[in-house]
């Protein structure tokens, strides 16, 4: 079995219009947010054998935060430019590509390729994964070249407001 966790950047600031898309920065909501989230991970006994990452300042970011939580080393976090702004396709392509020795893997991205990739593995129709949004897929084979369309099952989506007071 392979457990995929597509999980979308934290809340991001556009405090900073001199800065390109890439590398906008994380707000203070987004970095209370991805600890919580990978907290909520972490309650859940997730154990994570390989953490991915879009390059983008705000993606990367978060990856961090969450593997903080986790334990895992953020020096061991792959970062793979063709998740920064791909097309739900290009996705599909680098899931394929994990090295089997992996069975769990923590990618972490955009909108709309993670919603759109969360429903095409699954056949959810969740409308939007929101920012620090985890989305955990489960596929019932042995190696990740046979993940494709439906063949997932979504295990849980969790997203910081159900966990905020506010």
């Amino acid at each position: 079995m392979k457990t995929l966790y597509l999980i979308r950047h934290a809340k991001s600031s556009w405090k900073f219009p001199h800065l390109s898309d890439f590398d906008r920065p994380l707000k203070k909501r987004g970095i209370r947010e991805a600890p919580l989230m990978g907290a909520v991970l972490k309650q859940k006994g997730i154990q994570i054998d390989h953490i991915l990452s879009s390059p983008a300042n705000r993606a990367i970011s978060t990856a961090k935060l969450v593997a903080k939580e986790l334990g895992y080393p953020s020096k061991d976090i792959e970062q793979i430019k063709g998740i920064y702004h791909a097309y739900v396709s290009d996705l599909l392509k680098i899931v394929q590509t994990i090295d089997d020795q992996h069975t769990a893997v923590c990618m972490f991205g955009h909108n709309p390729g993670f919603t759109d990739l969360t429903n095409l593995l699954s056949g959810s129709n969740i409308f939007n994964v929101p920012t620090t949004g985890v989305c955990c897929i489960q596929f019932e084979v042995d190696t990740w070249k046979k993940v494709a369309a439906r063949q997932g099952r979504l295990v849980f989506f969790e997203y910081p407001k159900l966990y905020r007071d506010d």
